[in-house]
């Protein structure tokens, strides 16, 4: 230590130690005198953890409220999916049953009382009628239409194409309905659907019932008849000729009995048959002598 003497500002002289290197020791430089940097008592240090499953789980069981909210949200979309598919499969299913499905915007029209033939129940659907698992209906009052022309509209657009089969059954009321009409007719077009014209409301309810009769049948009986036999062949086969009838056909094999004869008949002979004039007779006889395959000329 070395002492010195320095003179104040006061005039007097005072003593100051100065500490020199060797007398520092080594633990005054290596200890601290405030522990501003060490790590309170009370904090958690985070554990090792042996791989980055460990870690998930160990978080988990640290935060319990955070994964109950992840499992309550889990769960919402889980019953959110189940309701879609419960609506999905009650759209799918709506027709399938064996009555029409009213929807209860239809109470009170005077067509109800009419459905006697198939049973029908109030449903809460978009369509009016429900006829099967494709076909629906919407009933049109042509005078309610003339008060409200936008209704239809919005009806067909709520009603989008969740159905393969569209009919708009229209019951004709007024005196003047030909306007009306060909607008409808326009509609119908233009959105796909079916238009269906009935003069009461009896005969209204006729069409749904026979709709609903006719949901599970085949278009068979709506195709035409063909018998098999020679005579409906052949009447089938003359009357592809142009002005050439089934009373004409009937009336050539009368004649001349047979297919051979009837080829070999010069036009003249045809042309004295009943009912065939010598255009018909023209037509028949080039018909029957034209080549079956065209020459290159």
């Amino acid at each position: 230590m070395e002492e010195k003497n320095y003179n104040s500002r006061e005039g007097g002289l005072q003593r100051f130690l100065i500490p020199s290197p060797s007398s520092i020791t080594q633990e005054a430089v290596s200890q601290p005198k405030c522990s501003f940097f060490q790590a309170s008592e009370k904090v958690e240090t985070v554990p090792k953890a042996g791989s980055y499953a460990d870690y998930i789980f160990q978080k988990e069981a640290w935060d319990p409220v955070q994964k109950g909210q992840f499992s309550n949200m889990a769960a919402s979309e889980n019953a959110v999916s189940i309701v879609k598919q419960t609506t999905n499969q009650t759209t799918k299913s709506a027709g399938a049953g064996s009555c029409i499905l009213v929807s209860t915007r239809q109470r009170g029209n005077s067509l109800l009382k009419y459905l006697r033939n198939v049973p029908w129940e109030f449903s809460d659907i978009v369509p009016d009628y429900i006829l099967g698992e494709t076909c629906c209906s919407l009933f049109l009052s042509l005078r309610y239409h003339n008060l409200n022309p936008e209704y239809i509209h919005s009806r067909l657009r709520s009603l989008g194409q969740s159905f393969a089969l569209r009919v708009l059954l229209v019951q004709v009321d007024v005196k003047d309905p030909h306007f009306s009409l060909k607008e409808l007719a326009k509609i119908c077009i233009l959105s796909d659907c079916t238009l269906i014209l009935s003069w009461s409301p009896e005969e209204a309810a006729r069409y749904l019932e026979t709709y609903k009769c006719y949901e599970q049948k085949p278009a068979d009986a709506l195709k035409e008849r063909t018998e098999k036999d020679f005579m409906s062949t052949m009447t089938e086969c003359l009357t592809t000729v142009k002005y050439v009838n089934k009373t004409d056909s009937c009336t050539l094999f009368t004649t001349f009995g047979t297919l051979f004869d009837l080829a070999n008949a010069s036009r003249e002979d045809l042309s004295l048959c009943p009912g065939l004039g010598p255009q018909k007779a023209k037509r028949l006889y080039d018909t029957l002598h034209e080549p079956f395959l065209k020459t290159s000329k």
